[in-house]
């Protein structure tokens, strides 16, 4: 069966015309070229070429083989590309979960936007999951990578899962526009001990609620919860219909939403993780590839 060596050294012969030609731009001697394309003949039983000493002229058959050729040549060419972009992270396929409260922190964006102009052609599937469905979509195999706001609640889910802190993200209130306190520079949450907050269900967002929960504690009494929505940016909503104060991550300021301030909280345990979260032993180059893209967008060489 003829190889790929057999194939260009037909097609350089075939476009110079001359065997002489096609030596020099083959970078080989004449006499070996000549051996090769008799024994691509001999393989397929016809003759491609017409020889004299002055004058080489395809056959009807070489005319026909030399598109084959061509085409053969180009898609060999495509393969080794596409494999050697796939070993670097380059090509294939990246599964990515975030919750929704990321998508206002910068690290996201700014990751996918870096990644998509260097790995055009990796195919994203991005999902909005929870935290704790985003560890269980890992193990299974459903995700790639995750950005996720808590540590895993059991030890046998985080021995197969590894996490990269991106951040520490300050906590603030956000207070009706109208609220006593809604133009200070900072606050106690002691200072809203007799307010109603809104909040998420604790089933579908643990991490923002338990966090709310151990604050308030902290400050000495229990939240009273008066109204619950489905998303983060939801409360806002409620918040400026006055219905209630909602813990809310600092990046969640880039929703201005009228009738809502955002007042910092005056207390070192007020933030929430951010963190990017991986199967430990996953070595897949488009995710390698990822997370060392996530590393120079958000300034943190080797996270």
């Amino acid at each position: 069966m003829f190889d790929f060596r057999q194939l260009r050294y037909f097609v350089a012969v075939a476009e110079e015309l001359s065997f002489t030609k096609a030596a020099i731009r083959l970078h080989l001697s004449q006499p070996p070229l000549s051996q090769q394309i008799q024994a691509l003949e001999r393989d397929l039983g016809v003759r491609l070429l017409e020889r004299t000493k002055r004058h080489v002229a395809l056959t009807e058959s070489g005319r026909t083989f030399l598109e084959h050729a061509r085409q053969i040549l180009v898609k060999a060419d495509d393969a080794r590309s596409d494999a050697v972009a796939a070993a670097a992270g380059y090509s294939g396929r990246l599964r990515l979960a975030y919750t929704v409260s990321v998508s206002f922190h910068p690290a996201l964006p700014q990751s996918l936007l870096r990644f998509g102009q260097l790995a055009p052609n990796v195919r994203l599937q991005l999902s909005e999951m929870y935290t704790e469905p985003q560890f269980a979509a890992l193990l299974a195999g459903q995700i790639d990578v995750g950005f996720v706001r808590d540590e895993p609640l059991y030890s046998k889910d985080a021995a197969g899962l590894q996490l990269r802190v991106i951040d520490h993200e300050p906590l603030l209130l956000a207070l009706p526009a109208g609220h006593p306190l809604a133009d200070r520079d900072s606050l106690q949450l002691s200072e809203v001990a007799d307010d109603g907050f809104v909040s998420q269900p604790r089933e579908l967002a643990s991490t923002l609620y338990d966090r709310l929960v151990k604050l308030a504690a902290a400050a000495g009494f229990q939240p009273r919860i008066v109204q619950q929505a489905q998303q983060v940016n939801e409360l806002l909503a409620l918040v400026a219909a006055g219905l209630g104060l909602a813990l809310v991550p600092a990046s969640m300021r880039a929703v201005r939403m009228a009738g809502v301030n955002y007042v910092p909280l005056d207390d070192p345990d007020a933030s929430l993780l951010l963190a990017v979260a991986c199967r430990t032993h996953d070595q897949s180059p488009v995710l390698q590839q990822f997370l060392a893209t996530l590393s120079e967008a958000i300034g943190a060489p080797g996270l």
